[in-house]
């Protein structure tokens, strides 16, 4: 029997909010969740695998699948290339794996317009300080690069409206228990139950004399 597709879940924060660390802890603790492994052409830091962290491409291997379609969305940031690749996310929905999706506002929103069922979530960081403090601490980027990434999270930041769930990464564990909540929440939505429950529940209808 095939599985009942699983939920595509958008998530953006600016960086230092900690949204790679709270995704990775959210599929170690549930199952059937994954994440979503972008392609990019930024050089693989140490500590990175590839295939794992990032699909690391050339450019000119970026700008081809650019123009073959391979790409649900893709933008530049920071002057690196990142894009997420179109058949990884639907095979991935349709084994019935529920995926998260790190990206920014702007690929959020045309993620929206091709899956409008999409969940979107925002992390916030707590404070502007506790942010600074989190990109320094990182001891990955230097000073004009911090200072790039905080005028990038005013910018991010100001998009938060247009996502459906708000959570502040303020305690680690208490985020981390909030996005567990709302993928819960996702699976008990009338849609996901419909496909999973249908015969059950034509059987109580039809029990009833509804049906």
């Amino acid at each position: 029997m095939k599985p009942n597709p699983g939920n595509l879940i958008v998530i953006s924060a600016p960086s230092g909010a900690g949204k790679t660390s709270l995704v990775r802890a959210l599929t170690e603790r549930m199952e059937n969740v994954a994440a979503s492994i972008s392609h990019t052409t930024r050089p693989c830091r140490p500590g990175e695998v590839d295939g794992i962290d990032y699909f690391f491409v050339a450019e000119p291997e970026f700008q081809k699948m650019i123009v073959e379609g391979d790409f649900l969305e893709h933008a530049k940031v920071f002057g690196n290339l990142y894009g997420t690749s179109l058949g990884q996310i639907q095979r991935t929905l349709d084994n019935g794996t529920d995926l998260l999706l790190e990206i920014d506002w702007q690929g959020a929103r045309s993620i929206r317009d091709i899956y409008p069922e999409v969940v979107s979530i925002f992390i916030m960081p707590p404070s502007q300080a506790a942010l600074r403090e989190r990109l320094v601490g990182r001891g990955k980027d230097g000073q004009e690069v911090i200072e790039s990434r905080m005028q990038a999270a005013v910018s991010e930041i100001s998009h938060y409206r247009e996502y459906e769930f708000l959570v502040v990464n303020d305690e680690f564990e208490r985020a981390l228990d909030e996005l567990s909540l709302i993928i819960h929440a996702c699976r008990l939505k009338t849609a996901s139950q419909r496909n999973r429950l249908g015969r059950s529940v034509a059987s109580l209808m039809a029990s009833a004399g509804t049906v």
